[in-house]
């Protein structure tokens, strides 16, 4: 359910910003909302583990944007720059700096909203391991035999009613149960580490307000690029020369807006749907689980192994009224 959420924000904040393209920098959307979707690309790759760097992905989406937005913006022509000349554009993006301190801000907010994020889901996929490694036990020949004696052993004596004393069943429970008991420690830590996880990805580093808020950042940056328009030039022209123009034009915008707005919709609903809430909840249901693995002996003979309390049961050897 949170991998899907994650996937559903993705698309949703990658739609965001095409659609600022389309709607604000129509002459641009084409080659900018590329850059976009192999930005979002990279976020989801990092996200679900993939071995990519947050600072490195940010910077080369600012770098390959750059030529874009000085070819239709800063000083737009009736044909595309050349390729050369776009390269050389990408590579001077560092250093004159077209949007500013965006892109340092990008690299903060991406690197402090996905780590958590992506900690959180290898964090779930740790929790399914260690629920389906104990899902099967094999029970020693001691186990066996004391589970034998308790279970059965007073059927062999017509004692057909008489459920093990408390005392007893948890001796033996317990008894075959120690590889748990084991457990149960790392899985109280395990748990309170997701507590704590959850707790660090809400704020303003919360993914789904940096992801859905990402459009807002780049409209920033396209803004500071503008202003500083004139110098940028000057700039440019001093480390790639002029502008070597191709005899090409790019294509319009191919975003399809309306299914832009359906996904806005689909996702705006009440704040009880917000990933944070999902999260709040998930971690409300996790923690009376927190002594599971401590406790199962406790719950296997409480709810339905063991006699009740003042009840005749069976101590091994015969029924008494108590152990």
């Amino acid at each position: 359910s949170f991998t899907e959420t994650f996937e559903m924000l993705i698309r949703l904040a990658e739609n965001y910003t095409s659609a600022l393209f389309c709607h604000a920098y129509r002459s641009m959307a084409a080659e900018a909302t590329a850059r976009v979707q192999e930005f979002f690309t990279d976020v989801g790759l990092f996200l679900f583990g993939t071995d990519v760097s947050t600072e490195e992905f940010v910077n080369r989406f600012f770098d390959t944007l750059f030529p874009v937005v000085y070819n239709h913006m800063i000083n737009p022509g009736l044909t595309d720059i050349s390729l050369e000349y776009a390269e050389c554009l990408r590579m001077a993006q560092r250093d004159v700096r077209p949007f500013g301190n965006i892109s340092k801000k990008a690299v903060g907010q991406m690197g402090r909203s996905l780590l958590p994020s992506r900690t959180f889901l290898q964090a779930l996929n740790l929790g399914i391991e260690v629920i389906n490694t104990t899902d099967h036990l094999r029970f020693s020949k001691d186990c066996s035999r004391a589970l034998l004696k308790m279970q059965y052993c007073p059927l062999c004596q017509g004692l057909t009613l008489s459920k093990p004393c408390m005392g007893y069943c948890l001796n033996v429970i317990r008894g075959c149960l120690a590889n748990m008991a084991e457990v149960d420690l790392h899985w109280r830590e395990y748990i309170r580490s997701l507590e704590e996880l959850s707790t660090a990805m809400s704020g303003t580093y919360d993914i789904e307000h940096v992801l859905l808020n990402f459009h807002s950042l780049v409209n920033d940056a396209l803004v500071q690029a503008r202003i500083n328009g004139p110098e940028l030039s000057e700039q440019v022209s001093k480390l790639c020369g002029p502008p070597v123009r191709k005899p090409s034009q790019s294509p319009g915008c191919s975003v399809d807006q309306n299914k832009d707005n359906q996904g806005f919709k689909m996702f705006s609903r009440d704040s009880e749907e917000t990933l944070a809430s999902r999260r709040k909840e998930f971690i409300s249901h996790l923690r009376p689980y927190r002594a599971f693995y401590g406790g199962l002996a406790d719950q296997l003979c409480g709810n339905e192994l063991a006699a009740a309390d003042g009840l005749p049961c069976w101590n091994g050897e015969d029924v008494v009224r108590r152990y």
